[in-house]
């Protein structure tokens, strides 16, 4: 099942093929943890001097009782974002066993 995601990229338009990956990076997620509620991603340029480092994607990740959140900076935002998503996997496997105790 496809969580619901919602990518807002600031002050630029994001292409599609940036959506569709980050969408199916982050629905990957869905095999580490069953019941994730939604997401929101932003995506935005950074203005760091030399321009090398300023893809900016962060990402807040609802479960049941917890928002979990990442955000990477990198020469891309595919590379951010999987990053993002990598960060986002492990806070996921580490809240699964206590979700299990608290139902």
């Amino acid at each position: 099942m496809n969580m619901n995601l919602n990518v807002h990229s600031i002050h630029f338009d994001a292409d599609a093929k940036l959506e569709h990956f980050i969408r199916e990076k982050l629905d990957k997620l869905n095999q580490f943890h069953d019941r994730i509620i939604d997401g929101q991603v932003f995506l935005r340029l950074e203005h760091d001097g030399e321009n090398r480092e300023n893809k900016v994607v962060e990402v807040r990740m609802n479960i049941p009782g917890k928002e979990l959140f990442a955000k990477r900076q990198s020469r891309s935002f595919e590379e951010a974002a999987d990053h993002a998503a990598e960060a986002l996997r492990r806070q996921l496997l580490r809240a699964k066993p206590r979700l299990r105790k608290a139902s």
